[in-house]
């Protein structure tokens, strides 16, 4: 896919997703995977590098907010994301079956250890490829993120800037990059004018 730019999910494609993800052998494991990409935006090397300090509140229990540490982002430029109701949901379930402790990574392989990011796009490509979502990557989640939030982003009275901080970009033209456009909306846009 060299050149090309990961292409956005569809709803019935993360629906798809999730429903899928449920019969696997590590399903609450894997629907967190999923969700931090599609519902939180991140990175494939975001994925792997969440710890569980970065999750839990001072109580030991799964906060409202994700906490990146500059460590675990590009440019070492970490943030706090607002945790999505059904990501929060899943990290609940997740913690509730067990963690060695707030320095151990959310994702984990089979063998208990952490991921490291090109298994994280390794895992993603077989996802999709075994679901035949061609042109879908690890990237994708982070796609569809960007481009629902971009659209909604007036609904929450907020800006593309806020969005750009959520996702951690340096420049608002790098965020644009990530907007994929839509001709229905554009159809109505003008109309409105």
């Amino acid at each position: 896919m060299a050149g090309k730019q990961a292409k956005v999910l569809t709803a019935t494609q993360i629906s798809t997703v999730l429903l899928h993800l449920g019969s696997t052998r590590h399903a609450a494991r894997d629907r967190v995977m999923f969700l931090l990409s599609a519902k939180a935006g991140f990175r494939a090397k975001e994925i792997a590098m969440v710890e569980w300090s970065m999750v839990l509140t001072a109580t030991g229990e799964v906060g409202d907010v994700i906490h990146l540490e500059d460590r675990a982002t590009k440019r070492s430029s970490g943030r706090s994301v607002p945790m999505n109701k059904e990501l929060r949901s899943a990290l609940v379930d997740l913690h509730g079956k067990g963690i060695r402790g707030a320095d151990h990574p959310v994702i984990f392989s089979e063998r208990g250890i952490g991921m490291t990011p090109n298994t994280v796009v390794a895992w993603f490509s077989r996802l999709y490829q075994r679901l035949g979502f061609l042109g879908c990557s690890s990237h994708s989640g982070r796609r569809t993120f960007v481009t629902t939030a971009a659209k909604k982003v007036a609904m929450a009275g907020g800006s593309l800037r806020d969005v750009q901080q959520l996702v951690g970009h340096a420049s608002l033209a790098m965020t644009a990059r990530y907007i994929e456009g839509d001709s229905d909306a554009k159809r109505k846009l003008v109309n409105l004018i």
